[in-house]
């Protein structure tokens, strides 16, 4: 072997060297792998104490979340016995809410007033919601007088509104302090301001929200410059009443970093960060698409018989619909009797069509969500889909129609299924786009109801063209 190719294949062992660093520094970022969890519980079983505790010096606090979320409930218990030091009170509150009230379930009071004393006011108000008012009482009364009036006061507001959301650590300045004066006070405040923040707001002698100003644009300006003529006039105060979904959408469309809140009076009271609203912008679409299929907020946790319980009452309504569908097939007994092909082909047309309606109805409740979707283009929108649909039902009709001929050796037929083809997929396109947007007009979630309407709609409407066909031009 040559120098050169020496050091072509030390050049190679370099190249791969850096993409495996490379694939696993992301691995790192992406959480826990499924050996590390497997040695850490191999540890805690082996009663390997200073293993356990040195693996979990080296995860972060969303990493001990994911552990405990992947572990069985006694696995859990272990871990929060015996090492219950090791996960730090930003830990617990990235617990998913079914398995943070398991852990929590398992503390006293005093441990759990401990943990709350160690996150800003919108995470302490998150983590004892769930639990029991009674123990909510409980872990009150161990807390501080301020860390107890700011979780009473979150508890005033309606639930999933901005109130809730924000939190009451900010930083709030006077229109006439310099910029000299507001970062010396930043400096001398440093422990009682938020971990975290990205804005400051500027207010009048009332409280009232008159300017923000980006922390980048105070570091850059001269100490003598005046906070007044530096802030940003167009300021973005949030209501402490709005929904979070609102807030979500205000956050997005306007580019914020953060936002002030202020109550009825338009006084500041708090504010909201991008954090807080990435968790609700998951938090929403996780459960639009949760409820489409008619499974809670959360289901993956819950126990087994709450589990089932909560499905069952989707499942005794989808059977209610599917007998619907079974009258209009009954109502063709005799045609099918004479024609045994059609029932083999029935679930082709239905499915299709449920198929075709469900694409639909996604796209729509999913622009309904992000208000993409409201009544200035909600026609628009119901015709583009309908158009799709029959689209693709004249492609699809002329596949199925050629196919089911040549199966059934029967021209007839395949006509049939071809003209209930297109009449289906149309139906499904319209009534996909149409249905979520009737039940949002009349307040009804269109994430829950939506599939039950439309799937009512394609079967019966489907059932009904193909056999109804078949019964004028076959029998």
């Amino acid at each position: 072997m040559t120098e050169h190719d020496l050091n072509e294949t030390k050049d190679d062992k370099v190249i791969v060297s850096a993409e495996d660093d490379e694939e696993s520094l992301a691995t790192d970022y992406l959480g826990l792998r499924d050996e590390e969890i497997r040695e850490i519980c191999e540890a805690l079983e082996n009663e390997n104490a200073e293993r356990v505790h040195e693996i979990l010096l080296d995860l972060s606090p969303s990493d001990k979340a994911e552990l405990l979320e992947k572990i069985t409930l006694e696995q859990r218990r272990a871990f929060m016995s015996g090492f219950s030091v090791d996960f730090e009170a930003e830990a617990i509150s990235n617990l998913q809410e079914d398995v943070r009230c398991q852990v929590l379930e398992d503390m006293t009071a005093d441990q759990i007033a401990h943990i709350i004393s160690d996150l800003e006011s919108d995470d302490a108000l998150d983590l004892i919601l769930p639990l029991d008012p009674d123990f909510q009482r409980e872990i009150m009364r161990r807390l501080s007088a301020k860390t107890r009036i700011a979780i009473e006061e979150g508890l005033a507001f309606p639930e999933k509104s901005a109130g809730r959301l924000m939190q009451r650590e900010f930083v709030a300045v006077p229109q006439f302090w310099t910029v000299g004066k507001t970062l010396d006070y930043i400096k001398a405040a440093k422990d009682t301001l938020p971990e975290d923040f990205y804005d400051l707001v500027v207010i009048d002698p009332s409280y009232h929200v008159v300017g923000e100003i980006p922390l980048n644009r105070l570091v850059r300006a001269s100490r003598g410059d005046k906070i007044d003529a530096l802030s940003l006039k167009e300021t973005h105060p949030i209501p402490a009443t709005m929904d979070q979904e609102e807030v979500a959408t205000i956050f997005r469309n306007e580019g914020l970093a953060s936002a002030p809140v202020v109550d009825d009076d338009d006084r500041l009271i708090g504010i909201i960060t991008y954090d807080d609203v990435i968790y609700v912008i998951d938090e929403e679409a996780e459960e639009d698409i949760l409820k489409l299929a008619g499974v809670k907020e959360d289901d993956f946790y819950s126990g087994i018989f709450s589990t089932a319980g909560a499905r069952m009452r989707w499942l005794c309504v989808n059977l209610l619909t599917a007998f619907l569908a079974a009258y209009v097939i009954s109502l063709f007994d005799a045609t099918i009797e004479k024609i045994v092909a059609l029932a083999v082909l029935m679930p082709i047309v239905a499915g299709m069509g449920g198929n075709a309606g469900t694409q639909a109805m996604t796209v729509a409740v999913r622009a309904i969500a992000t208000n993409e979707l409201s009544g200035a283009n909600a026609w628009r929108i119901i015709g583009k889909e309908a158009t799709v649909g029959l689209l693709n039902g004249m492609l699809f009709s002329v596949l199925i129609g050629l196919s089911a001929g040549f199966w059934f050796h029967n021209l007839g037929i395949g006509c049939v299924i071809a003209a209930a083809m297109i009449i289906n997929l149309f139906v499904a396109g319209f009534f996909g786009a149409s249905i979520p947007v009737i039940l949002d007009k009349i307040g009804v979630d269109p994430a829950v109801a939506s599939s039950v309407f439309l799937t009512t709609m394609t079967d019966v409407i489907g059932f009904f063209a193909f056999l109804g066909l078949a019964t004028l031009f076959l029998v």
